[in-house]
């Protein structure tokens, strides 16, 4: 990252437009939750069939994120990151032709596949264009995009599935994507790495994953994703059913009620998280883990309270505050694991998140969630997932207490360029 560029704020710029892809990066994902009930009607779906649809993404992208991140450490990343975004467009249109619970599937899958380039890419970037200063700021702020991305995803796709059916909105959010695509084409520039690639052209996915597993914290790290990943996808995609089922209303306002309060709360919790782990991380190298483990453990009696009362206004208050916590966490995701691995692999560091925390989290919880369900009460189910959560403080709160504080950095006023590694 050059002076200039951050005396102008272009750093800044490039979270903003980057902000702009992650909201039809998640808004294409929540289109289909939106729409369940109406996908049900037509298609006659069981339970666990709306929970394998849901899955079927997490598969995909679980599987074909390590390749994805050894991609983006050896390519320009604004090339991964725009190409991604018009080839995940493509197919999220395509979902409307969509014969059947079969096709259905395969495109979700497909969607899955186009998506894995962009997060190994994006904060890899943002990652570049800001030092630890900054980075959980940049990362939370962009972050934000995912929180706006699900609750417009989520109502806008009720909102037209409601008056058009549930094929027009993957028409409407695949077009706006291809048309971004092309508009950030001219306006986004690649950085210069933080440090030099040849260590990542040499190394193998093997031995990121060596180096990963035998960092002290990393792994612990890389499972807590794994659990909060879980609890993610099965409040995400579930918590619409959930409204629309439980308390009679019309799917638009189900949309709304269940993703607007959980992704308000989101929002000012990653803002919140960013700023305050940026300053913790100041006065100690385990300041971003502690945050993490904080939110998620503050979140788990909001989770219960989602699934086990009965009144809608308790229900969206609940939301909030899980949505809070959550997004406290979130927003250190990835700059906690840049804390104790190499900048030279972190596009495949990535991909290795998004391999465990998908194909292991989200690829599996919203299908068994699915059976307990039909086996007691959806809103059981939901309530059951804070056992998740309590697994994850505890993987957190080992990876603080292992962190040796394994990557040397320069002083807080050298460049990220300037960083040396063990």
């Amino acid at each position: 990252m050059s002076d200039r560029d951050g005396a102008n704020g272009y750093k800044w710029i490039v979270v903003a437009m980057l902000w702009t892809i992650v909201f039809f990066n998640y808004a294409d994902r929540q289109a289909l939750s939106a729409v369940v009930p109406l996908i049900r009607g037509e298609l006659h779906l069981s339970p666990h069939e709306e929970g394998i649809i849901g899955a079927a993404f997490a598969w995909v992208y679980g599987l074909c994120s390590p390749f994805a991140g050894r991609l983006v450490d050896r390519i320009r990343r604004r090339t991964a990151i725009l190409g991604g975004l018009q080839i995940w467009s493509v197919i999220c249109a395509a979902t409307a032709l969509a014969p059947g619970f079969g096709w259905l599937v395969a495109f979700r899958a497909a969607e899955g596949l186009g998506e894995t380039t962009y997060f190994p890419g994006s904060v890899s970037l943002i990652s570049d264009y800001h030092d630890r200063r900054t980075r959980s700021r940049a990362l939370g702020l962009h972050q934000t995009g995912v929180y706006v991305g699900v609750v417009g995803g989520t109502t806008v796709a009720a909102l037209i599935g409601q008056h058009y059916g549930w094929r027009a909105p993957f028409v409407v959010f695949g077009l706006c994507g291809m048309l971004l695509s092309v508009v950030l084409y001219f306006v986004l520039r690649e950085p210069p790495r933080a440090a030099a690639v040849s260590t990542a052209h040499e190394a193998s996915f093997f031995d990121v994953i060596v180096e990963v597993t035998t960092t002290p914290a990393a792994p612990f790290l890389l499972a807590a994703f794994v659990c909060a990943n879980a609890v993610a996808s099965v409040l995400l995609f579930w918590l619409p059913t959930y409204v629309h089922d439980s308390f009679h209303l019309t799917l638009a306002v189900s949309g709304l009620s269940a993703s607007f309060f959980a992704q308000a709360g989101s929002f000012a919790g990653a803002i919140t998280g960013g700023w305050s782990a940026d300053r913790a991380a100041m006065r100690s190298r385990n300041g971003r883990i502690l945050v993490q483990a904080f939110g998620l453990g503050i979140g788990i009696p909001f989770v219960v309270l989602s699934g086990m009362t009965r009144s809608l206004t308790v229900v969206l208050i609940a939301f909030f505050g899980w949505g809070f916590f959550k997004g406290m966490y979130e927003a250190n995701i990835f700059a906690s694991m840049f804390d104790v691995t190499r900048p030279e692999i972190r596009g495949s560091v990535v991909g290795l998140m998004n391999m465990a925390g998908w194909l292991f989290g989200a690829g599996t919880a919203p299908v068994l969630i699915g059976y307990i369900a039909e086996e007691s009460s959806l809103g059981t189910a939901i309530a059951s997932a804070a056992l998740i959560y309590v697994a994850a403080v505890v993987l957190l709160l080992i990876a603080a207490a292992r962190n040796r504080g394994d990557v040397v950095r320069v002083p807080a006023d050298g460049l990220p360029g300037h960083q040396v590694t063990r």
